[in-house]
């Protein structure tokens, strides 16, 4: 089916959401925040979802977020923090490029931030930023208000200024690593919260997971590239090669046969987690729901950004009804169809053995034009390869362990 202009076409696409309400579910409450701070970047990387996809809903949104409108962001999760009782939330400063909003508004927002949000419940603020506008002032504000700085890094010098330049085409990893250096200090080292890296087939593994090693990250992660059945990633074809599992799977046993603990990796920890029986931390594996809202330098909702590759329109959220735009939007289609679990699968994926592992892939890279998105992820064949290394990996060392305790065991 064929959605018209400025409609959302999440009705019709396999799930009858009236059925699941009627069925007595109930939405969980968002209890993850993403404030677009800034709406542009001064890096023009060719992969970004905001401004090189298909939705360019960016170019009539204001450039930086007003002070008035950040507050009444955080009244409204106030609001809805305080009528499901959340004992605990993530806010995340973002953009764009969030430090292009200068150190004057950088502190206001954290300020207001912490002064609306700390007296109801535990907040762990944080911003993403590529690293360029690093400096003195900006950690200072950070320190002051427990800020965690998480950095994009893609490696080393080749591998990340292959992608990452400015408008004039020159790369960026000098200029982040200047930053970095600076959140590296003694002195502010505890603000740094990790590094983000998009993973291009180009480069080498291992020699990309060590280049960022080099800084220590207390946790790194490494994304697919945004695409979808309709508008493939690089190297992912129709067929059942897998490109992205044989590029990340090296860097598995590199991080696994460590001697000693070296960093986290959080798309290997929660698979990790999911073959154990536990939860993941984050949308791109597992079943968990998503509690994620998103909030636009002109105040409006929508889901998680990375939505903007497959369509125009594809993360807003209607706000329909009167009261909180949140308490509201738990019951909007596009919301329910990311907390439901199982029921928005696929029928090939409710079939597969590893679904709950997979979770269907990340919601994002399942979408097909007039299919919607109840599909396997465009990334199936690489999941169940890396995910099928990895529980090989763990069932060889649980049987020896096993083996071993057997053996320790002393005879009644």
């Amino acid at each position: 089916m064929s959605s018209q202009p400025g409609e959302l076409p999440w009705d019709g696409w396999g799930s009858d959401f009236a059925a699941v309400r009627r069925g007595g579910w109930r939405p969980l409450a968002f209890n993850e925040f993403v404030i677009k701070i800034h709406g542009r970047c001064n890096l023009a990387c060719d992969y970004c979802y905001m401004y090189e996809m298909a939705d360019q809903s960016w170019r009539s949104k204001p450039k930086a977020m007003e002070r008035e409108i950040f507050l009444d962001t955080c009244r409204m999760i106030a609001s809805h923090v305080t009528r499901y009782k959340l004992p605990e939330l993530d806010l995340v400063l973002h953009g764009g490029e969030p430090l292009l909003v200068g150190a004057g508004d950088l502190e206001f927002f954290a300020r207001t931030a912490r002064s609306v949000l700390d007296p109801i419940t535990k907040v762990r603020l944080g911003i993403q930023t590529n690293g360029v506008l690093i400096d003195q002032d900006v950690l200072s504000i950070c320190d002051r208000w427990n800020v965690g700085v998480g950095v994009s890094l893609d490696g080393g010098e080749i591998e990340h200024d292959r992608h990452r330049v400015d408008r004039q085409g020159r790369g960026s990893y000098a200029r982040v690593v200047a930053g970095l250096e600076q959140l590296l200090t003694p002195r502010w080292r505890h603000l740094f919260s990790g590094l983000l890296a998009t993973i291009d087939l180009a480069n080498d593994p291992v020699r990309t997971y060590e280049a960022m090693l080099r800084f220590a990250p207390p946790a790194m992660d490494f994304l697919m590239p945004h695409g979808n059945w309709t508008t493939p990633p690089p190297g992912r074809g129709p067929d059942r090669s897998t490109p992205y599992a044989d590029w990340l799977i090296p860097i598995f046993d590199r991080w696994y046969d460590a001697p000693e603990s070296e960093t986290t990796v959080r798309l290997f920890g929660d698979i990790i987690a999911l073959l154990l029986g536990g939860r993941a931390h984050s949308e791109t594996v597992g079943m968990e729901p998503v509690r994620l809202a998103v909030v636009e330098t002109d105040g409006s909702l929508e889901q998680v950004d990375e939505l903007k590759s497959a369509f125009a329109g594809a993360a807003r959220i209607p706000v329909r009804g009167i009261g909180n735009p949140l308490d509201l939007a738990l019951w909007e289609p596009s919301i329910v169809a990311r907390q439901i679990g199982v029921t928005a699968l696929s029928d090939t994926c409710r079939a597969c053995s590893i679904h709950k592992v997979c979770g269907g892939g990340h919601y994002v890279h399942r979408y097909r034009q007039d299919a919607g998105f109840r599909n396997p992820s465009v990334y199936c064949a690489d999941l169940t390869a890396l995910i099928t290394h990895i529980e090989s990996r763990l069932r060889v060392d649980l049987e020896a362990l096993t083996a071993d305790a057997a053996r320790t065991t002393p005879r009644s």
